[in-house]
């Protein structure tokens, strides 16, 4: 076999391929006469049937699936001996011969880029430091008695806290859009659930009411085809409801499972500093994965970067049907926008597994299982979600990879400077506004 390769861009190679023809003429003429004892053809015994009529039949159809299975393999063996690992699929084009000459073909592809890691001197990330106060458990405990809320209708005009029962169709530039309408649909003003400035043009209104109310699409909203702009809401007040919460006692604690207050608030507490601990482990990761991609610029290969703006749009549509809001005709909406996006996932994971590998950093089985139970932990069932994490490679294979993360940011936190921010664990546990 010989091997030919030449650079035709800064990751793109063309490799020429050429095959000894004795190679494809002996597999095909084992398989045409593997299929001479099988085959039934009309006016023949089985396993009589003549060589050349089975060559002249299936000869073509046999001889196409060994030059295809040839071109891979050979692919694969000349990638081995020249050492390159492709990025993506290769794009093979065969070379026109004869039966008696080699078989030639090329194969263009991308290769992964070196990746060599900018120093980490004089480097610092912010790291997040705070502590579960009292009334960040008054808080908690606060919410928990929104969640027992019962609501009980009113006869007066709304205000922020209240609970509507609404109908409201929506249009952009008069024209009615998926998802923009709904019957007998439950809101609290002020809950931030809604459109910014939905909630705040219903304060005031009463059962009844009539009235129109004027948004516009965040940026960065969900449906990229809303995104940014101006919306008209045709909303009806079907009625108004008032919160009437618990009073927090010792039944109160009781509803939730625990003897009495001072051990409800003892729980929270524990409860509450694992939800901080992990939202520090997670603020700090991002922080040292921020530092990474803008310290470090790597040439990609497009294939990676395509196959992750796929990714990206799949996710997307998955979420929306989720939501129940059409799919159709999302195919084309442009993967451009979710282009930075998927530069940065990529860039990173050629970062990630250039540390893994320099260092030969390796998940311990340990510390695998503990990081399962962790995430079982949060189910109703966690026996069941162990198991069926172990019941397949490539699902434990995820929880190795998120080890193999947490491994790297360790690694890289030791090589860097690391200043501590004092925050309150409200700031940390504050969802980013849609």
């Amino acid at each position: 076999m010989q091997v030919s390769v030449e650079a035709t861009g800064a990751l793109e190679r063309k490799m020429t391929v050429a095959v000894p023809a004795e190679r494809v003429d002996q597999e095909v003429q084992k398989r045409l006469q593997s299929l001479s004892r099988t085959v039934n053809l009309p006016g023949f015994r089985p396993g009589k049937v003549p060589a050349r009529v089975v060559a002249n039949k299936y000869g073509s159809k046999v001889r196409q699936e060994v030059m295809d299975e040839v071109t891979r393999s050979s692919f694969y063996e000349a990638l081995t001996a020249e050492k390159l690992q492709p990025a993506g699929m290769p794009i093979f084009e065969p070379k026109p011969t004869s039966e008696s000459d080699n078989i030639e073909f090329t194969a263009t592809f991308e290769v992964y880029p070196d990746v060599e890691l900018a120093s980490f001197e004089g480097v610092s990330v912010e790291r997040p430091a705070a502590e579960i106060a009292e009334t960040d458990i008054d808080g908690m405990i606060d919410k928990m008695r929104r969640q027992r809320v019962e609501w009980e209708e009113v006869d007066r005009a709304a205000k922020t806290e209240d609970q509507l029962v609404v109908d409201f169709v929506g249009s952009v530039d008069g024209e009615k859009f998926a998802g923009g309408e709904g019957e007998n649909v439950t809101l609290v003003l002020g809950s931030s659930t809604f459109i910014p400035g939905f909630e705040d043009q219903l304060v005031g209104r009463s059962k009844g009411d009539e009235t129109t109310v004027n948004v516009t699409f965040p940026e960065g909203y969900q449906a990229a085809e809303l995104a940014g702009k101006a919306a008209e809401f045709a909303v009806t007040i079907q009625s108004v409801s008032e919160a009437k919460l618990p009073e927090i006692d010792e039944e109160f604690a009781r509803n939730f499972g625990i003897e009495n207050l001072d051990d409800l608030r003892s729980e929270l507490s524990k409860s509450m500093q694992y939800e901080l601990d992990q939202a520090i482990k997670g603020k700090t990761k991002q922080a040292v994965m921020d530092m990474l991609f803008e310290n470090n610029s790597l040439e990609l290969p497009k294939s990676l970067v395509d196959d992750e703006i796929n990714a990206l749009m799949n996710q997307m549509k998955a979420n929306l049907s989720k939501q129940g809001v059409p799919v159709e005709g999302l195919d084309m909406v442009d993967g451009k926008m979710y282009e930075d996006q998927a530069r940065r996932r990529v860039t990173l994971s050629l970062l990630i597994s250039e540390i893994v590998k320099s260092n030969d950093l390796k998940a311990a089985p340990e510390k695998i299982r503990e990081t399962v139970e962790t995430v079982a932990s949060t189910y109703d069932t966690p026996d069941e979600v162990v198991k069926w994490y172990y019941a397949e490679r490539e699902r434990l294979g995820q929880i190795e990879s998120v080890v193999l993360e947490e491994m790297v940011v360790d690694w890289v936190l030791d090589k860097i400077q690391v200043e501590d921010q004092k925050t309150t664990f409200e700031t940390l546990m504050e969802r980013p506004k849609q």
